[in-house]
């Protein structure tokens, strides 16, 4: 089941927080993805550890491969999203992380409504 979240809210607590809770989103963005697009190769604790050893370079791929997974989820769904793939890359390269997750919370948000 993939819970839809206040992006408000999550971003406000990533901010309290000095970046801990959004340790927190990272895992569950991921995870949240994996289930609605079925891809069992992701892993929100893999992909954190995985950008944590890399020093920050797996995070990149991150942001690519979350593009694709969120349109594959949305076309699994039934819900209109695009490849954002790219953007998520160019966003990330410029340091805005934090706009990524809130595009991909957005996106997932969507999914969630529609499950019932």
């Amino acid at each position: 089941m993939v819970k839809s979240r206040n992006i408000v809210v999550q971003v406000l607590l990533s901010i309290v927080t000095c970046g801990i809770y959004g340790i927190y989103w990272f895992i569950t963005l991921t995870d949240d993805a994996a289930k609605k697009s079925g891809d069992a190769s992701l892993n929100g604790v893999k992909a954190f550890l995985f950008t944590l050893i890399t020093c920050g370079i797996y995070g990149y791929y991150w942001y690519y491969k979350m593009g694709k997974t969120l349109k594959a989820a949305g076309d699994a769904n039934g819900v209109a999203a695009d490849d954002n793939s790219v953007l998520y890359l160019i966003l990330g390269l410029f340091g805005l992380g934090i706009v990524n997750y809130c595009i991909m919370q957005s996106d997932l948000n969507k999914m969630a409504d529609i499950q019932g």
